[in-house]
């Protein structure tokens, strides 16, 4: 049956959807006179109508919400225009976009530096950003004024790209800081005072208590009683691991070990020991921080035993419930007790001074993974945080005042990423000790009040599939933000319903950039699943088969490559060569070999860019980048009847997360069937790689297809596997 247009709907399609017989009489008032407003029926003006009037309200159910949307942009999958733009949902308002951190920027500034052609913050915002790529040094220099930093020694000059063979330049040089002490110290431009509320947090299981809160100054004050203890157990710029659950104590040690002059290692508690003690070799930890058990979903699973399976190294156990460990330690272990008290008995004050060192020290050491055996180690610099946190200021509109929540770890980029966020801009970090998947989680966000709640897509599923957020509050919410894989229409419209259509600033970036590289923006309209924008001060460029860039703004698909100037991007690896992996045989572009990044990406007639995928071997999966390598090794092995396997991901045909598909070659003689072998396959790569990943679809063939010197092309077997799941949706 034909959908209806937006003009046939009554009071009975409206109690279809599951609204009251009086919600639905109400709401078909409001949508005759919203309608009677609109000359033409065009769908962008009729939505923008609604949402101004809040017409659709969080409590509606969710086939309301389908109902309204779908019958109003039924029309925009049959558009005839080569890349069409896909349909908005959200609008900025001129008073809006004035209070927004850019915004207020621009209205203080771009008039002098775009001239007559600056007219406010919306119509203006492209050529400001234009401007910005263009003219770096004067951006960056507005910035720094923004963001809560304090140098010890002032850079020199913003950018210096005398040396030829720096492709990123060298940015801020001369400048020395500890942007942990950053972090930490008081600040009045943003408003970031000792008594304001740093960090909100609740422990699974309390959900009836009152949210806990954490004061600037008690935070810094219990930062440097570990920062004491790191100083008398460690030395300056020894590498120390985190791997535990993003708790406050997690928070507070990350930021002691930067305190303290260390380098922390990021690892996520859900890797599997092989992960751990591979990520420590790499990094030559001399320590690790960890947790005896891991709290989620009410039950208790063991970290420490994974970590000492892993590390021959000092483990320092921070227990998971009350004051004391419940696991037996090694001899050369630390309680989290006895090694803050170790501290105390050292050092006679609980003051500790900073360690400053210049800015481009290594703080952060992160991991992403390859086409190799190792996963690629990215060092951060103090830069990194810089770029982090300016683009939260930008793209997401972190305010002092701001309570911010994204359900992350450490071992992720997103864990320091929400850090920098927080505490350059004088936001409220807020922490919920415990799983994201239940309402619990959803109820932390409501009595916490937060303001800025970051998610990845398949997250917003569980929600959205569980229904286990109906009846909370989160009208809060000014924005969403979005990473780590592609997002699904349908589960982004259910969330941002959640708060009246507030905006899903998409984020779209890398370990290695410190930063997203294409955005969403408070300053444009916004499209589910679709970034409108380059991020500030980044430029790419969109090149076809043959290396050749397609024209600027013109509507394309292709593999993209970034302009190489870009403060905070990574400029080494630990464990591979940078210059390889992310500039041998780029095409060069005005003068500048481009930056690899291995995303293909789509971008429509009015400039909305939507990620395709990725061009090399890798596959995104919940929001973990992972190489085909690494899981086939592990699938070889986890049946005699194998030969060869071969790993891709495969976005689904309606968006969403990547599904794991996996092609087989039997050895000859052998006789198996896919489903046994999904369930071994599935088992092996939780074992030995991660337990979050899932294996979709298994599919027997006779053999792979190769290039001339016997390279698999997966890129080909990629796109049939789309294909038969195009035809599968279909029928």
């Amino acid at each position: 049956m034909e959908k209806k247009s937006i003009r046939e709907l009554g009071v009975e399609d409206f109690v279809n959807a599951r609204l009251s017989e009086a919600e639905a009489n109400q709401l078909h008032l409001v949508l005759k006179d919203v309608l009677s407003l609109t000359i033409t029926d065009n769908p962008t003006e009729i939505w923008r109508h609604l949402i101004t009037r809040r017409a659709l309200k969080p409590s509606y159910p969710h086939p309301l919400h389908q109902l309204l949307y779908y019958s109003l942009y039924h029309h925009s999958s049959s558009d005839n225009t080569a890349s069409p733009d896909p349909p908005l949902y959200w609008f900025p308002s001129l008073d809006q976009s004035r209070s927004t951190n850019l915004g207020r920027l621009m209205e203080t500034h771009a008039s002098k530096l775009l001239g007559p052609s600056y007219k406010d913050p919306i119509s203006s915002f492209h050529l400001f950003q234009k401007f910005s790529v263009q003219h770096p040094q004067v951006y960056w220099s507005l910035i720094l004024k923004e963001l809560s930093l304090s140098f010890v020694e002032p850079p020199r000059c913003i950018l210096d790209t005398s040396d030829p063979l720096k492709h990123g330049g060298t940015w801020l040089p001369g400048s020395v800081l500890n942007i942990a002490d950053c972090c930490l110290q008081p600040s009045e431009h943003p408003n970031k005072q000792d008594d304001s509320v740093a960090i909100v947090w609740r422990d699974e299981g309390f959900d009836d208590s009152e949210v806990n809160r954490v004061t600037l100054k008690q935070l810094r004050q219990q930062v440097m009683l570990v920062a004491n203890a790191i100083d008398a157990t460690f030395s300056k710029g020894d590498a120390i691991a985190i791997d535990m659950q993003m708790t406050v104590n997690a928070v507070i040690i990350y930021l002691a070990i930067i305190l303290a002059g260390c380098i922390v290692v990021s690892i996520a508690d859900s890797f599997a020991p092989k992960e751990i003690a591979t990520r420590l070799r790499v990094s030559k930890a001399k320590g690790i921080f960890t947790q005896d058990f891991i709290l989620r979903g009410g039950r208790k699973f063991p970290l420490y035993s994974r970590v000492i399976e892993a590390a021959a190294c000092k483990v320092i156990v921070v227990p998971v419930i009350g004051d004391d460990v419940e696991v037996q330690l090694r001899e050369q272990d630390f309680s989290w007790k006895g090694f803050v008290s170790s501290g105390s008995q050292k050092s006679r004050s609980d003051h500790y001074s900073p360690i400053y060192q210049p800015i481009d020290s290594v703080i952060n050491i992160l991991f992403s993974s390859g086409t190799t055996g190792d996963p690629k180690a990215i060092p951060w610099t103090q830069l990194a945080p810089i770029r982090s946190a300016a683009d939260g200021w930008a793209a997401i509109d972190v305010q002092a005042g701001d309570v911010y929540c994204w359900p992350t770890n450490l071992g992720w980029v997103i864990g320091p990423t929400v850090l920098y966020h927080c505490f350059l801009t004088g936001a409220t970090l807020a922490l919920y000790h415990g799983s994201p998947q239940g309402r619990d989680f959803g109820k932390f966000v409501q009595d916490a009040g937060v303001t800025i709640l970051g998610t990845v897509p398949s997250l917003v599923k569980s929600w959205k599939s569980a229904k286990c957020m109906e009846g909370l509050d989160w009208t809060k919410i000014k924005s969403f933000c979005s990473s780590g894989e592609t997002s699904n229409v349908d589960d982004d419209l259910w969330l941002s319903s959640k708060a009246f259509y507030n905006p899903i600033i998409e984020l779209c970036g890398g370990t290695e950039l410190a930063s997203s590289y294409i955005a969403g923006s408070p300053l444009q309209p916004q499209a589910f699943g679709a970034c409108s924008t380059a991020s500030m001060t980044t430029g790419f460029v969109i090149f076809d088969e043959n290396g050749v860039p397609y024209p600027d703004d013109n509507p394309c698909v292709g593999e993209m490559g970034l302009l190489p100037l870009s403060l905070g991007a990574s400029d080494r690896l630990l464990n591979a060569n940078h210059e390889e992996v992310y500039f041998k045989g780029m095409p060069i572009y005005n003068g500048k070999v481009l930056r690899r990044h291995g995303d293909i990406i789509k971008r429509t007639v009015g400039g909305y860019i939507i990620v395709q995928g990725r061009a090399d071997d890798t596959m995104n999966l919940g929001g973990i980048k992972t190489s085909s390598v690494e899981i086939e090794r592990v699938c070889d092995r986890a049946d005699e009847s194998i030969l060869e396997t071969a790993a891709i991901g495969v976005a689904t045909a309606n968006g969403g997360p990547e599904q794991l598909v996996i092609f087989v070659v039997l050895k000859e003689g052998y006789n198996s069937d896919a489903e046994t072998l999904k369930i071994k396959f599935s088992k092996a790569i939780q074992t030995n790689l991660n337990p979050l990943f899932k294996v979709s679809i298994v599919k027997i063939v006779p053999e792979f297809p190769r290039t001339s010197s016997n390279k698999v092309l997966r890129r080909v077997m990629r796109d049939q596997m789309k294909q038969e799941l195009s035809v599968q949706s279909r029928l």
